[in-house]
């Protein structure tokens, strides 16, 4: 896959396209294949959902019906499941669509612009949203990853630090000032993020939705939208 490719969680009808090269190499326990010079942090479990963020709204634009697989590594964060069903929200007259079959998506670590961890509240579960910006847009793709307060919070932490330290010593993928530079060293030194909180991180670059359909807002009746201020959906 090349650096500069589009996060493949995008697009849900781009799942599981492993014709493309864009897809995450897993074995055949469906767990990540790393690439050259790549480290597995950690892994993870968690219920997994994608997002269009906007100025005033945002909508769950699909989501998986289980827990899957969630891996960190020193590259990207990778998530798959298999013998799960990918559940398209918002699929007119038609229904939820459904596509069988393995479930895998990657973000790498050059894309996401700010993370925000939304703590559990009232037997809710804790969710992190892993936030990009797009081009052409003012919506923004997420990823929502759901689970309990401290397994979520174990993962706002890693992806924090991987993906500071990540654009830190490729300087050659992520043009950064010298005073973002800074802020992600100090992010790097950072011990715990704790409660509701909202972490920027400078040199994300812009992404390119797949489809012209994914720029506009979604229409649907069961469209479903997401209070980021609250977790309610």
């Amino acid at each position: 896959m090349h650096d500069d490719a589009s996060p493949f969680f995008i697009a849900p009808h781009r799942f599981d396209a492993v014709d493309d090269g864009t897809a995450p190499v897993l074995d055949r326990r469906h767990e990540l294949v790393p690439e050259g010079g790549e480290r597995v942090l950690d892994r993870h479990r968690a219920d997994v959902a994608g997002y269009l963020l906007g100025p005033s709204e945002a909508y769950r634009a699909w989501a998986l019906p289980a827990p899957v697989a969630v891996t960190v590594t020193d590259h990207r964060l990778v998530f798959a499941g298999g013998g799960t069903q990918l559940a398209l929200v918002g699929a007119g007259g038609r229904g939820a669509a459904r596509l069988p079959g393995l479930v895998s998506g990657q973000i790498r670590w050059q894309w996401p612009s700010r993370l925000e961890l939304l703590p559990a509240v009232d037997g809710s579960p804790a969710t992190l949203l892993v936030i990009c910006d797009a081009l052409r847009t003012i919506r923004q793709p997420a990823l929502a990853l759901v689970g309990p307060d401290g397994r979520i919070g174990e993962l706002a932490r890693q992806l924090r630090h991987a993906i500071a330290t990540f654009r830190l010593v490729r300087p050659e993928l992520v043009d950064l000032s010298p005073p973002e530079r800074d802020a992600l060293a100090r992010l790097t030194r950072t011990a715990s993020l704790s409660g509701t909180g909202r972490v920027l991180l400078p040199g994300a670059l812009p992404v390119e939705f797949h489809s012209r359909d994914d720029y506009y807002r979604p229409r649907h009746a069961d469209a479903q939208p997401y209070d980021a201020a609250s977790g309610q959906r």
